[in-house]
């Protein structure tokens, strides 16, 4: 197995405006008995997409116009609430690659690096002009570098930060786990011949 390297992600906006979107908002508690992670996706934000389509509105998961983005930008503290792993599984099963936001949840935000989401952060200034600019150009992609720490909209850029231990994990492939160990094999299967027990 080869260590999977993220450089740079290109896609569609989708922006989730609000702040403190917690992990039960992002996948319902009644969606955590399940075995695997498979088929979480589709129930991402089903609580608030139902009370929404209730009220006449349509929430950004089901808006056609956002169909196929890959990039989730969204206000502060997003992913706060209970540690729960199925929410950045059932975003990841969504089709979201990449999540900009203004500030995490410590816990989400490690658990989007361990299964190769890049959390990036910008100010609420930022945050505002590319929600913005999403909802405007629902169809367009831009680019998000993970090396140079910047947004790409068309000829416009924004700086964006990401933590230097992530970013270098995303960089050399060391975000994920399985791989390392793979690697490592030999390595590992020698140190386990040598131990006394």
């Amino acid at each position: 197995m080869t260590m999977r390297t993220i450089e740079q992600i290109t896609g569609k906006g989708l922006p989730l405006r609000g702040n403190d979107i917690d992990t039960d908002r992002i996948i319902p508690a009644r969606f955590l008995k399940c075995v695997t992670f498979e088929g979480l996706g589709e129930h991402a934000f089903e609580d608030d997409i139902e009370d929404i389509r209730k009220k006449g509105g349509i929430h950004p998961f089901r808006d056609l116009k956002y169909e196929g983005a890959g990039i989730l930008v969204s206000n502060r503290n997003f992913g706060c609430g209970s540690s729960r792993e199925h929410a950045p599984q059932a975003l990841l099963r969504f089709g979201i690659k990449a999540i900009i936001a203004e500030s995490y949840s410590e816990i989400f935000f490690g658990n989007c690096v361990s299964i190769g989401i890049p959390c990036f952060i910008a100010s609420h200034e930022i945050i505002e002009e590319i929600l913005e600019w999403v909802e405007k150009n629902p169809s367009i992609e831009f680019s998000l570098n993970v090396k140079e720490l910047k947004a790409a909209f068309g000829e416009k850029t924004f700086e964006l930060e990401l933590a230097e231990g992530p970013r270098g994990q995303f960089l050399d492939g060391s975000w994920h786990a399985r791989s390392v160990l793979l690697l490592n094999k030999e390595k590992i299967n020698n140190l386990a011949k040598s131990l006394p027990y």
